[in-house]
């Protein structure tokens, strides 16, 4: 008999025997690993957590008590738990639950989140305004070991060291491999620390040594750290921290164990634990990195599934600057724990010495290369577009304010389907665009893409060079790479009824709109205007004496985007004009398939063609 149906809230959870909970684990990797087969998503982190979560909601009485994940991508096993069965099968496609942990979606899920290194910053938050309150719930911060990459974790570390809260922050250790303290040790260790007795003799020694005056402190923190040299966990410790660890996080039972006994421990206690990433699924087990991030595939053989042969973006990116790199040495490449999503792996792989990996840190990214770019070398910076938005000061500031010539690669710009509203890239137009001195530029497909590339290292000047994500529009790829006029776009088709100012991916089915309003009788000309700053401001006056009717197009908000732009020099030069602007109204989009996504958005070929008609006609 399975256990996991009968499991409606973590109220069920709790009233199971412990014997049973190992085959409950069982159940929920089954489950994830069959659903993701399906749908895409985070696999292997999850299953790695399948134990931390079970025990948690066992051991913790939810929702009262909050649990805050870090990322998200990791807490499949979390909705399992919440109520959250019946509609699993639907999660990250269109109208089903998100892939990560939203607010509005239950109860249980106490912060949304998406972006890394956020979570003991909510979690000490929560602690706080409990403490205000005179409440007596727990709070529970979950976080990987990547998340500890980025500085915003450590700046919340030693807050929480200082306010003294009751927290606990755990540290799931997903490496790949168990380490040798991980067992007897490890679990007796921390069963010591955690003893009332042993704790309250800490404290009366501690005390004891401070009347000393300044030999006693001294003696104080020298036992402290006498303490911290049993454990790895002495920066923790330094931070105000009662570090503990490390446990197996993979067995069930040493987890409850651990926990039943660490709710009890007042102030902020870090408990590391260790975990295998993609724990019970062999292909995931033997290739993590492959399965952090996932398309559908053939859960007997791990095989991805539904591979398109076209040339993605990310791979025409990949191709190009590794062309640039053996031709110019200067050329050096970072990227934010993201090697394979980037396309960095290959530039790793060939060029060791000239790539660097700074972890979850876009911040440090963007001025570790002003700091390359400020010595004379060519850095390019490759980020998803939504991470990029962590480090606008840094852009800003480091960057273009002392006019260094560092490139940014935006990956995933645009709506990049079922990861949802936390990573679309659809703001980085808006907030890139205000900044002077950065060049922007949108290639329509992937073979522009690669000569906008080599634009962006010979123009000396800061670069931003945005793309989507996904495979490109199957065009013929160019052997040698060429410099494109910086600020220049260029007719694709000319019209006497209005022209469609088109950017980035967009130009395509601007190309596809036209032919539908040509079946209408309506003659509408394109232009790839590839650049949004500067704007190719000779073009726009050109379709204007053709007609006063325009059209911008972009996959991005559409205010302070690219038909703001064109909206704004024409307002200013007063021009005699009527336009039309398509792109992302004010709104966060949800997840569902990219193609699916453009439609809702009256951004495909068709409902382009629609909207065109539509103002036309009124």
């Amino acid at each position: 008999m399975k256990v996991l149906p009968s499991i409606k809230s973590p109220k069920d959870l709790r009233l199971i025997k412990k014997e049973h909970l190992p085959t409950l684990c069982e159940e929920l990797r089954q489950v994830i690993i069959d659903t993701i087969s399906k749908n895409g998503g985070h696999l292997g982190s999850s299953l790695g957590a399948v134990e931390i979560i079970t025990a948690l909601h066992y051991v913790f009485n939810t929702p009262e008590d909050k649990i805050v994940f870090d990322t998200g991508h990791q807490a499949y096993a979390h909705k399992l738990l919440t109520g959250r069965q019946a509609e699993f099968a639907t999660i990250r496609t269109q109208g089903g639950i998100s892939g990560f942990p939203k607010r509005h979606e239950s109860e249980y899920d106490t912060f949304g989140v998406g972006h890394a290194s956020t979570a003991i910053s909510a979690a000490l938050g929560m602690a706080i305004a409990r403490d205000q309150k005179k409440e007596n719930s727990k709070v529970i911060a979950v976080v990987g070991d990547g998340c500890l990459t980025g500085g915003m974790a450590y700046e919340a570390l030693q807050n929480a060291g200082l306010l003294r809260s009751d927290l606990l922050v755990i540290l799931n250790d997903n490496q790949m491999f168990i380490s040798q303290r991980v067992g007897a040790l490890g679990k007796a260790l921390t069963k010591l620390l955690t003893a009332k007795y042993v704790q309250l003799a800490e404290e009366k020694t501690t005390n004891f040594l401070k009347r000393f005056d300044e030999l006693g402190n001294n003696a104080a923190k020298l036992a402290k750290r006498a303490r911290s040299i049993l454990l790895p966990g002495t920066l923790f410790e330094e931070m105000g921290f009662r570090y503990l660890g490390p446990v197996n996080g993979n067995d069930i039972e040493a987890m409850i164990e651990v926990l039943e006994t660490v709710k009890e421990v007042k102030g902020p206690v870090l408990l590391h634990v260790v975990t295998k990433k993609g724990k019970g699924y062999k292909p995931a087990e033997e290739k993590p990195t492959k399965f952090h991030g996932v398309g559908i595939f053939d859960v007997e053989t791990g095989d991805s599934l539904g591979k398109s042969n076209t040339v993605t973006f990310t791979k025409a990116f990949s191709q190009a600057l590794l062309k640039l790199a053996a031709q110019d040495e200067k050329i050096n490449a970072i990227t934010a724990a993201m090697p394979e999503g980037t396309g960095l792996d290959t530039f790793r792989d060939q060029f060791p010495t000239r790539y660097f990996d700074v972890g979850i840190a876009e911040e440090h990214a963007a001025t570790f290369a002003a700091g390359l770019a400020a010595n004379g070398l060519k850095p390019v910076v490759a980020l998803y577009s939504t991470f990029a938005q962590r480090c606008f000061d840094q852009i800003l500031h480091d960057i273009a304010l002392q006019n260094l010539p560092v490139v940014f690669a935006l990956d995933r710009a645009g709506v990049v389907g079922e990861d949802g509203p936390t990573h679309h890239g659809v703001f980085d137009l808006s907030f890139l665009r205000e900044i002077p001195n950065l060049i922007i530029a949108a290639p329509a497909d992937e073979n522009e893409l690669q000569h906008l590339l080599k634009t962006a290292f010979d123009s000396n000047a800061p670069f931003v060079l945005r793309y989507p994500r996904g495979a490109g529009f199957n065009v013929k790829m160019d052997e040698e790479l060429h410099a494109l006029d910086i600020g220049k776009g260029e007719w694709l088709k000319k019209g006497k009824d209005g022209t469609i100012l088109a950017i980035g991916n967009r130009v395509h089915p601007a190309l596809e709109a036209a032919e539908k309003l040509a079946e209408k009788d309506l003659d509408y000309g394109v232009i790839n205007m590839r650049f949004v700053k500067p704007l190719d401001t000779k073009l726009i006056d050109s379709a204007l004496k053709i007609s006063p009717r325009l059209v911008t197009l972009e996959d991005n908000i559409l205010i302070g985007g690219f038909g703001s732009a064109v909206a704004e020099y024409l307002a200013d030069k007063q021009a005699d004009f009527k336009l039309l602007r398509l792109g992302i109204g004010d709104e966060f989009v949800e997840h569902a398939k990219s193609a699916q996504l453009y439609k809702k958005l009256h951004l495909d070929a068709t409902e382009i063609a629609k909207a065109i008609l539509n103002w036309k006609h009124k």
